[in-house]
C-alpha cells in the first residue's frame, strides 16, 4: 500500500524551515549549506515528498517538462514499443519533478515544432526517437542549443551528443553466427524499416555473419517493414510456403514473431523443429509471457529491456539539464542471448 505524500509546505513546516529554503535545498542552489541539503532530502524521502513540477519551475526557472516529438508518416511511431519507452522514462521524470509533453505532428511539421518548443521554452530537453543514419533533427537541435538525447545512433560523423542505444549489428552477428554453427544456411531476415538506423545495423550483422565464413546471405529472404503481426504472418506463408523454404529466421521484433508463429501452426510446421527462430526481444509489458518447460521459455531470443532503456535515457537527460558543461554520454548496451525451444539443427531432409 501506497503512503501519503506531503507537499512542498508540509514538508518545510515538518523541518523548521522557510518553503524558499527547502525548494532551494532540494533544487541544489549553491546559497543552501550541505548540511542543510542533506537534512531536507532525508525528510523528503522519509515523508514521501512528491515535488510540484509547477512549484518547481517558478523556483529554478525552468519548465520542467521533456518534449516528445513524435512524427507519424507511413512509419507509426506510437506503438507498444514507443509506450513502454515512455512508462521507464516517466518513472525518472516523476522522481524528478518532471512532466512530459508529447506532440504528435505530421512529418512536413516535426522540424518546427523542435524549433517552436526550443524557442519559446516550454520544455527543458528532447528525447529523439527512431533516428535515421542521416537524421536532420541533430544537427538541427545540436544549433538550437538545447538538451537532447538520442535513443538509438546515426551515421553522423560529428558524435557530440547524447546517445544510448542497444549494439544491435553485433546482436544480430551473434545471432546468425549461433545459427550458422548448427548448420543453418537458407534464411530468412524479418527486419524493421531499413531507413531506421537499427534495423540497418541488423541487417549489417546479419550479413557480415555470412560474409566472415565466405558465405552470401539470401537478398530475397531478407524484408524491412513496420515491425507489426500481420507483417509477420504475410511473410511467414511466403516463404515458409516456398518449396525452397529457409530453414532459420531472424525477427527484429515480437510482434512479427506472433504472426510469423501463426503462419507456422496453418502450414503444419513447428519451430525448433522444422524452422529454427531467433528473435530480439524488448520486453515489452503486454507480452510477459510465463511459457516455460521445464524452465526453458519458447523463443530463442536477443534480449534487451526497452523499458530499462526509457529509463536510462531520462536520466542520462536529467544529468545533461543539470549540468549543462558535461561530456556527452555514449553508451552501448550488449542484448542478452538466451536459449529456448525455437532453434535446433537443420531439419534432416534439407542435408
Amino acid at each position: 500500500m501506497s503512503r501519503e505524500t506531503v507537499n512542498l509546505k508540509q514538508l518545510a513546516a515538518a523541518l523548521g524551515l522557510s518553503q524558499t529554503t527547502v525548494s532551494r535545498a532540494l533544487n541544489g542552489f549553491p546559497e543552501v549549506s550541505e548540511r542543510t541539503r542533506e537534512r531536507v532530502v532525508a525528510a523528503a524521502d522519509k515523508l514521501n515528498y512528491r515535488p510540484s513540477a509547477s512549484a518547481a519551475s517558478l523556483a529554478t526557472g525552468k519548465a520542467r517538462t521533456i518534449g516528445h516529438v513524435v512524427p507519424l508518416a507511413e512509419h507509426m511511431m506510437i506503438n507498444p514499443h514507443f509506450s513502454d519507452f515512455l512508462a521507464g522514462a516517466g518513472e525518472v521524470y516523476a522522481r524528478s519533478g518532471y512532466e512530459m509533453l508529447i506532440r504528435v505532428v505530421s512529418a512536413e511539421d516535426e522540424l518546427g515544432v523542435y524549433r517552436d518548443l526550443a524557442r519559446t521554452g516550454r520544455v527543458d530537453g528532447f528525447v529523439v526517437h527512431g533516428p535515421l543514419s542521416d537524421d536532420p533533427r541533430i544537427p538541427l537541435l545540436s544549433s538550437l542549443n538545447v538538451p537532447f538525447v538520442v535513443h538509438g545512433r546515426c551515421s553522423h560523423a560529428d558524435s557530440n551528443f547524447s546517445f544510448m542505444d542497444v549494439n544491435n549489428k553485433e546482436a544480430f552477428r551473434r545471432a546468425t553466427d549461433f545459427l550458422l554453427d548448427l548448420g543453418h544456411r537458407r534464411m530468412a531476415l524479418i527486419n524493421g524499416l531499413e531507413t531506421m538506423n537499427f534495423a540497418s545495423r541488423r541487417r549489417q550483422g546479419f550479413e557480415e555473419a555470412f560474409e566472415s565464413r565466405g558465405l552470401e546471405a539470401d537478398a530475397e529472404l531478407i524484408f524491412g517493414r513496420d515491425m507489426v503481426e500481420p507483417y509477420g504472418y504475410e511473410v511467414g506463408r511466403t516463404v515458409l510456403g516456398a518449396p525452397n523454404r529457409p530453414t532459420a529466421i531472424l525477427l527484429s521484433s515480437m510482434l512479427p514473431a506472433i504472426g510469423l508463429v501463426r503462419a507456422m501452426g496453418e502450414l503444419g510446421l513447428k519451430a525448433g523443429e522444422d524452422v529454427s527462430i531467433i528473435v530480439f526481444d524488448d520486453q515489452l509489458s503486454f507480452l510477459q509471457s510465463s511459457d516455460t518447460m521445464r524452465g526453458v521459455p519458447f523463443f530463442t531470443v536477443m534480449r534487451s529491456s526497452i523499458r530499462a532503456a526509457g529509463q536510462r535515457v531520462a536520466e542520462m537527460l536529467m544529468e545533461q539539464i543539470n549540468t549543462p558543461d558535461a561530456e556527452p554520454i555514449h553508451e552501448l548496451w550488449e542484448a542478452e542471448f538466451v536459449l529456448g525451444r525455437s532453434t535446433g539443427p537443420v531439419p534432416p531432409r534439407t542435408h
